[in-house]
């Protein structure tokens, strides 16, 4: 064991370990923001396989904390552990990086890599070993600092568990700024397309600086060795505990005090003491998973993200969470613990916890509220034997639609107000008409729980087309769709995506695009050449869709005129601050605390296994809000939002009760206790031999 220095009463190999903490999640967050975006566009993959394979990695990071915390209690020790994983980790980060480079496998400069598999098995290989690395280092990093405190130095510990926290939000958030930045850079070196080598170049580099960081700490860290297979005792204690407890259960045997006593036959007080101090606290953790995970991004597609001067997409708004715990990690340390110190309240670590879940809950209310207002804003969808019509007059006469109940006149390039919504099986009749008798529609062409368009342009001449947007645009982009009412086929391109072959009288499908002014360029062969081609679309919002009209003019050239099918989102995401603000104030309170709790009540031989448990209430707390989310299908959002917060409303009485029937220990002072009976019974030993003297040879 190193001696400790300090610095400001803080052990100085603290500040290795938050740097180390802070390069290792800016490693990985940075590598993470980019992977469903190089799926799709590296490896051609769709979007379920991508979202797939990205959750299975998800998955992976968060059942590996377990290993890593088996392997540093019960074998390598916590310092070895973390460089060993660490340097994995470094190597998957780097095959991860390698495994984007165009150039490894296009042999003949097309711009396009000629084995593909090789490209998919490096990656799969670099997260795998990702997974295995950073899982397995989580527990271990976090209980490895707190032991650098001594006995005494509670205080100081604390503050450590919120500088950690801290360190761990400021790396994801500049990584998920930054990494995305260094993707949308060209770079090659027979072609120039998205540097993704780079983009996952920067967080292998980071995660190699974080293992050097903290080697070059070795000498001042407090080591200790591990106990041998820690987990194979406690499980075996466990064991006997529970068969012998079954073996007595008559009334002739005395109870004994906790159900672990009955394991006192075949194992020391010690590790049966270790044992409760662990169940005890796992036990706490039972309640735990509901405070994880939100579905807000979902929320943000349908609000509009121009705050003032800046506008940010939807998934951007997640990085409010990061950006707002950098803040109140602080003020809650320098200004509102002391306060309520200063007011006399013992605030204990599981009445924090206890707060930090009802704020989690109130931020679900807030959120539930945000819904119902942006609810009022979003267009009526069709639901089951529903069908939705709007009819788009794209010719030069005027003409009358019969429909049930309905009569709608419509001059030249206009459109209904909005679409009509009719039960399918009363859809008997549409008829158009101009100058000429009416023709009637088949009403078979429209599809149940679908919207659709009328295009009419000429007596006698109609389409229908089915516009297959049955929901707001998805990420808040913006659908947009061409009709062509040349006599020849046009291709359009706009920002990037081709529109091809858009037949006569026929409308394309959607493509989705991001907010702004995009320009965008019609060919087709019926275009005079002193003709312009060259368009832009006016300014797009957030989650709109609209259907773009190309006309011959007099002059023979075309011209443009939009509709709108979807209006643009209006409810402003800054709504969603309040939400993000009361579940960060939760989320410190909860998490710093629970990190800090966590290590506080472990014996000295489970820090790490302990720290893995309460990361796994993470990923518990992830597959409920699935689950949750999947068996609820909720027909309205704000429903679900207010179930998650009666939920978490009601696991934070169930903890708040079982918080006061527990009993704070020092595992510290238990441990000190059996070593001084440890030491006792050893000088016994040691008197009692020289009271009797050595034997005889003749005994012997």
């Amino acid at each position: 064991m190193s001696k400790s220095r300090s610095c400001f009463g803080y052990p100085l190999s603290i500040f290795f370990i938050v740097v180390n903490e802070f390069c290792e999640r800016f490693s990985y967050y940075g590598m993470r923001a980019l992977l469903i975006l190089y799926f799709r566009n590296f490896f051609g993959w769709d979007d379920n396989l991508s979202t797939a394979i990205y959750h299975t990695f998800i998955a992976l990071c968060y059942l590996t904390p377990i290993l890593g915390a088996l392997i540093a209690d019960s074998w390598l020790g916590k310092f070895k552990t973390i460089v060993s994983l660490s340097i994995i980790y470094t190597i998957g980060q780097a095959v991860t990086a390698v495994s984007s480079v165009n150039d490894l496998t296009d042999h003949d400069h097309d711009g396009t890599p000629n084995n593909l598999p090789v490209h998919v098995a490096l990656s799969m290989i670099g997260l795998a070993l990702i997974a295995l690395g950073t899982g397995g280092i989580k527990p271990c990093v976090s209980a490895f600092g707190g032991d650098q405190f001594e006995e005494g130095q509670e205080k100081q510990r604390n503050r450590f568990f919120s500088i950690f926290y801290l360190a761990i939000n400021a790396g994801s958030l500049l990584s998920t700024i930054i990494t995305p930045i260094l993707r949308v850079q060209e770079c090659g070196i027979h072609s120039k397309q998205a540097c993704y080598p780079l983009a996952f170049g920067v967080p292998a580099a980071l995660m190699a600086v974080s293992l050097i960081v903290f080697v070059i700490g070795s000498g001042m860290y407090k080591k200790f060795q591990p106990q041998g297979n820690i987990m194979a005792k406690v499980v075996k204690c466990m064991g006997f505990a529970t068969k012998n407890r079954f073996r007595h259960r008559s009334h002739t045997f005395p109870k004994r005090e906790h159900w672990l006593d009955w394991a006192r036959e075949k194992y020391d007080e010690r590790l049966i003491s270790q044992i409760k101090m662990v169940t005890r606290v796992l036990f706490l953790y039972i309640p735990l998973p509901m405070f994880w995970g939100s579905r807000w991004t979902l929320q943000a597609t349908t609000m509009s993200g121009k705050i003032g001067a800046i506008e940010i997409q939807p998934d951007q708004m997640q990085t409010i969470n990061a950006i707002l715990i950098v803040i109140m990690v602080p003020i809650f340390d320098g200004l509102v613990y002391p306060l309520i110190a200063k007011c006399g309240f013992n605030f204990t670590s599981l009445k924090k916890m206890t707060v930090g879940m009802f704020l989690a809950s109130m931020a679900f209310v807030v959120a539930a509220i945000v819904q119902v207002e942006i609810d009022k804003t979003l267009p009526v969808f069709p639901q089951g034997n529903e069908v939705q019509i709007k009819v788009l007059n794209i010719g030069d006469n005027n003409m009358t639609i019969s429909l049930p109940g309905n009569m709608v006149t419509l001059g030249p390039m206009s459109q209904t107000n909005e679409f009509m919504t009719f039960d399918a099986d009363k859809l008997t009749s549409i008829n158009v008409s101009s100058t000429e008798p009416p023709v009637a529609v088949g009403t078979q062409d429209f599809q149940k729980g679908q919207r659709h368009t009328l295009l009419v342009w000429a007596p006698n001449h109609y389409r229908v087309v089915t516009d297959g947007l049955n929901q707001k645009p998805e990420k808040g982009q913006n659908g947009i769709r061409f009709v062509n009412t040349f006599d020849e086929t046009i291709s359009i391109t706009m920002s990037g995506k081709v529109y091809d072959n858009v037949t006569s009288y026929s409308a394309s499908n959607y493509q989705f695009f991001t907010f702004g002014i995009k320009s965008f360029t019609i060919n087709s062969t019926g275009i005079l050449p002193h003709c312009p081609r060259d368009f832009k679309t006016f300014y797009l919002g957030f989650g709109s869709a609209y259907t773009y009209v190309i006309k011959r003019k007099a002059d023979g050239c075309p011209e443009v005129k939009e509709f709108e099918d979807i209006s643009p989102n209006t409810v402003n995401m800054a709504l969603q601050i309040p939400q993000y603000f009361l579940l960060t104030c939760g989320e410190v309170v909860f998490s710093v605390t629970g990190l800090e709790f966590s290590y506080s009540q472990a014996p000295s031989n489970m820090k790490s296994v302990l720290q893995a448990g309460w990361l796994l209430t993470v990923a518990v707390g992830n597959i409920i809000v699935l689950i949750v989310a999947g068996a609820g299908q909720f027909s309205k959002q704000w429903a679900e939002y207010v179930l998650f917060a009666a939920l978490l409303l009601v696991v934070c009485v169930i903890f708040a009760i079982m918080a006061r029937f527990y009993t704070y220990i020092n595992p510290a002072e238990i441990e000190a206790q059996f070593d001084e009976e440890e030491k006792k019974k050893s000088a016994e030993k040691n008197n009692l031999y020289c009271t009797l003297g050595p034997m005889p040879q003749t005994q012997m």
